[in-house]
């Protein structure tokens, strides 16, 4: 591994060892099709700055389809790494656990325009992918949408799209903004990164997608709406396999303490909610960056509203990736780099206690590192698809295969005799 010494990697494999967490040797290699012995790679590289036409790639997300096929998303940017431009949605399927990549496949093509934020999730009914983006004009930029200087047409827009044969084909965008985004807000992203489909009580088979936005400042206000402080959060979900959308959830209160921005979503082992987001730079802080908030409903309401995560404070204010694995005693996992100032050093946490105290159990590495996701791979395995480099965070999105060791229930207390 260029760029890391064998020091940094030998402490970064006994702390996994303690964690019952364990990254297999990396043998880095891409393929453009899946090899029979692709199941005992530990790493792989779908995307590469520079490569297929497009000059940069950002903001993975990734899921696992019923028949085993790993869906790595993102967004490919033609004009440079910026975040407005022509960007389009684009895809890479592996059918081995992903070790190796099929072709790269335009998914949701901007035109000019701009197209990302990939929120993907499988729909448990009918095995369908659904897909939701956002889209904006090309030369229009998060300020000037934040400011309300975007007429509807270029403003941030929703849209959802489903592939019926494991990712091969999608559909078209289908917009769905009206239904979603408020009059008075301005910004809205989905996620970024997987949502999910709940797996227990009386909302089983409900597609969530955590989203933020920003709103307009009241009127009279001598704020312009750019400020970081009319950021919020909110979720939008389906009841029927991603056909219809309604709002869940908004948090709405835009007083620069908490600003939730970014967002992801795990479903528990009791069927709640854990939202994870983004601080973006609000006061109430103490020094962390991430904010965290649960919805006993299946996302309608918040149980408990944002509050700050202290456990995760050597996060920086970045995306972070969330994930629930299958099992009743399987930990919750959140990634992210752990350099409070910097993107760098991603790492993974795990929680036992339903995301009420994490600890760090992995560093994957000390280089440059900003967005990820995270999927289950079966077999006791998880995936992480993230955005890393040796000179900065955006040079590649690199995967990730780990072995996540559940742990046992505790043996029942019998009376003494």
């Amino acid at each position: 591994m260029r760029g890391e010494s064998e020091e940094p990697l030998r402490r970064s494999l006994a702390a996994a060892l303690t964690a019952g967490l364990l990254a297999a040797p990396v043998a880095v290699g891409t393929a453009s099709a899946a090899s029979p012995s692709g199941s005992h790679c530990a790493a792989s590289v779908p995307y590469t700055a520079g490569q297929d036409g497009y000059a940069a790639y950002r903001i993975p997300a990734v899921v696992r389809t019923g028949a085993g096929t790993v869906l790595a998303f993102a967004e490919g940017r033609h004009d440079g790494g910026g975040d407005t431009g022509d960007i389009d949605v684009v895809l890479r399927r592996s059918a081995d656990g992903g070790c190796t990549w099929g072709p790269l496949r335009v998914v949701a093509d901007g035109g000019g325009d701009t197209r990302g934020n990939p929120a993907p999730v499988v729909d448990p009914r009918s095995g369908r992918v659904v897909l939701l983006t956002c889209f904006n004009g090309g030369a229009v930029t998060e300020a000037r949408i934040m400011r309300g200087e975007a007429t509807r047409g270029l403003g941030r827009r929703v849209f959802v799209q489903t592939s019926r044969d494991d990712g091969r084909h999608f559909s078209a965008p289908r917009e769905i903004t009206g239904a979603v985004k408020r009059p008075g807000w301005r910004w809205y992203a989905t996620g970024p990164g997987h949502a999910i489909a709940l797996r227990h009580g009386p909302h089983a088979g409900r597609l969530v997608v955590p989203a933020d936005h920003s709103s307009a400042p009241p009127p009279g206000s001598a704020d312009t709406g750019r400020e970081a402080k009319y950021y919020g959060g909110h979720a939008l979900y389906s009841d029927d396999g991603g056909l219809d959308w309604r709002l869940g959830f908004v948090d709405d209160s835009y007083d620069g303490r908490l600003n939730v921005n970014e967002s992801g979503v795990a479903e528990l082992p009791d069927g709640r909610l854990y939202f994870s987001a983004r601080d973006e730079n609000g006061t109430g802080g103490s020094g962390g960056h991430r904010l965290d908030a649960y919805s006993g409903d299946g996302g309608q309401t918040l149980s408990r509203p944002y509050a700050v995560q202290p456990a995760l404070n050597e996060v920086p204010v970045v995306q972070g990736g969330v994930l629930q694995p299958p099992g009743r005693h399987a930990p919750l996992l959140f990634s992210g780099p752990s350099v409070p100032h910097a993107r760098r050093g991603m790492a993974l946490w795990r929680s036992t206690d339903s995301g009420v105290t994490f600890t760090r159990t992995m560093t994957l590495s000390s280089r440059p590192a900003a967005y990820s996701d995270l999927v289950p791979l079966g077999s006791g395995r998880v995936g992480i698809l993230y955005e890393t480099g040796e000179s900065g965070p955006y040079a590649r999105i690199e995967f990730r295969r780990l072995a996540a060791a559940v742990p046992a229930p505790a043996a029942p207390t019998r009376p003494v005799p």
